[in-house]
Formats: structure tokens, sequence, C-alpha cells
């Protein structure tokens, strides 16, 4: 018996540290995006592959003028294939009526939550049986609004992004100038009805994002740009996701298209930063630098973290050939 088992354990001891090969990946230069504008990316891992969730850009844009939205899905951080518009919320809803933003998307018991703003008021979801949609509105009405009772905003009602925590509870973040948190139910759709004010975010101004990495919780955000300098991704960190929150500084500063919006994700081993710039509008109009704010790429690098916890800087890189090799509209 003895020398039955003792090969065995050793095969165990073998195969245990053989059953978790490193994945690590390279990037393939910014924009990652070539084709076509697109902004405030909201990364999200599902499975084996990571998918994107952006708002669109549109070519004849002259102001924030978006109404679709695209995913694009990756395996390699290298090749984001656009797998078209998964939903139009000025022709799949009864409510919506323009300006569609910055979105996400979570997944939960096998179903994709899709939430959205538009109108500069409303909070909506869809639902959809693929990450790839197409998406559905299930409610015919916002989930959320800028009215909704506990609410305080007094600018735009954007920017929801949501974080499904180890517990199964679920919390979405949203605002402009003050960021507003719910716990949404387990059918994703509905909420518990009271709304949570986050404290200790300095100079927030929208694009919240939140993650979870080692047991904390990390708030991160466009700071504003009301207070003497251009847009900058900051963070902070809790031990709640509610807080209260303390902040620790900036992530990535600002960024040539002058609005700043990303989202953090870990995808294999590596975590990365997902952020848009106007570099692709620049390189296309070289005359014409308001194109930069309206027309945006997004862009993706490296995020690291320090011994303790805290947020290393992100510098952003840029990649000559993917810019003289864009395909996006150049007219005019």
């Amino acid at each position: 018996m003895k020398s039955f088992f003792l090969p065995c354990i050793a095969f165990l001891l073998i195969f245990s540290d053989c059953s978790h090969q490193p994945r690590h990946y390279e990037l393939g230069g910014n924009p990652i995006i070539t084709h076509m504008y697109s902004a405030d990316p909201s990364a999200r891992v599902f499975g084996d592959s990571l998918y994107l969730y952006p708002s669109h850009d549109r070519d004849m844009a002259q102001g924030f003028d978006m109404d679709d939205y695209h995913v694009y899905v990756t395996g390699d951080m290298v090749n984001f294939e656009d797998r078209g518009v998964i939903f139009k919320p000025f022709e799949q809803t009864s409510w919506a009526k323009a300006m569609a933003w910055a979105p996400d998307c979570v997944e939960r018991n096998g179903k994709y939550y899709f939430y959205f703003p538009t109108d500069k008021k409303n909070i909506g979801v869809a639902v959809s049986d693929s990450p790839t949609g197409p998406f559905m509105d299930p409610l015919g009405h916002p989930l959320l609004t800028i009215d909704s009772p506990g609410v305080i905003c007094d600018r735009d009602f954007i920017d929801p992004t949501i974080l499904v925590d180890d517990d199964g509870q679920a919390y979405m973040f949203v605002g402009q100038n003050t960021c507003c948190c719910i716990k949404l139910n387990e059918d994703m759709v509905s909420y518990d009805g009271e709304v949570h004010i986050i404290e200790g975010l300095v100079e927030f101004f929208e694009a919240s994002w939140i993650h979870k990495y080692n047991g904390k919780y990390y708030l991160s955000y466009s700071n504003s740009p009301f207070t003497g300098h251009q847009p900058e991704i900051v963070y902070a960190m809790a031990d709640n996701p509610l807080g209260p929150y303390e902040y620790k500084g900036r992530i990535l500063g600002p960024v040539s298209s002058g609005t700043n919006h990303h989202s953090i994700v870990r995808f294999g081993d590596d975590w990365f930063l997902f952020y848009h710039t106007g570099d692709l509008a620049g390189y296309n109009w070289p005359d014409n630098p308001s194109m930069r704010s309206y027309h945006r790429s997004v862009c993706v690098d490296r995020l690291y973290y320090n011994p303790d916890g805290t947020i290393q800087p992100v510098e952003p890189t840029l990649s000559q050939q993917k810019l003289e090799n864009n395909t996006a509209y150049k007219g005019l």
C-alpha cells in the first residue's frame, strides 16, 4: 500500500504546481479601435474573453452625440472584434429620447445586464442571454432617474458602474458632482429604495468605476474640470463598498480629449486600465483640434499595484502605426 500511495502523492503535487499556468498578454498599441470613434470604455471579463462596452462617438458629431452601443471582444488583448450594434435605446425603448452616454455591463445568473444613461437624467437597464446581445428593455421605464427619491445631482445624472460583490450583493454607483449608490436586488432590474451618498471622493465629477482588489474597494473617477486643471482619473479606497472612502491620488493624468473616462479590469494575471483620448481625431484633423473632444478613441495600458495596495500612476502610450493605418471617419 505504501508503494502505491507515494507515486500518487507525487503526481498530485506535480499536478497542483502546474494547474495554474500564468496568462499574460502583449498589447497591440493604442488606440485599440481605429475603424470608428469610441469613448467611455467599460471592460468586463466573461469566461475566457474580455468584452468592451464603449459609447460611440458618431462621425458627424459636433458634440457628445451618441445613439447606439457596440461591443468589442478580445481573447488576446491585440485583436478587438467589433460584434456590431447591441442596443439602440432611442429605438428599443419608449422613454429614452437623446444622448446615450457611458454604459456598463455585468453578468448574473446566466443573464447579462446592460446599464446606460440617457437624456442627462435617466439610467436604464437592458437584458440579454448573451454578452453580445441583442439586449432588450425589460422594464419599459428607467431603473433610476435624477428625480428618484434620495438622488442628489445638480448636473447630469450619468455614468452608471456596477459591482457584484463576493456576497452576491450588487451595487450601482452613478452621478455627476455627487456620487450616488443604490443596492440592486437579485433580479438586477430593481433596487431596495435607499440611495446612499458616497463620501471621501475629493473633487468628484463623473466617470465612476468600482473594482475590488485584495479585499479592498477602489472607487476611481474623473475629478472636476472646474478647479483649475484638466480632468484626471483619481481614486479612493475603502473597506466597505459604501465607504467611507479615503482619497489616494491620481491614476491617469489629463488626456488629449479633455474628458477623461476609464475602467479597470483583471484579465488573466494582468490588470489593465482602459481609457479614451482624442489622439486619433487629432491625427485625422490636425488643423481642427476641437474634433478631439467629440471624436475619441479607446486605449489600454497595464496597471500595477504597489505592495501597500495603492495604484501606480499610468503613463499612456500611443502607436504611430495605429494612427497611420486607421480607417475611421475623416470627413467634415
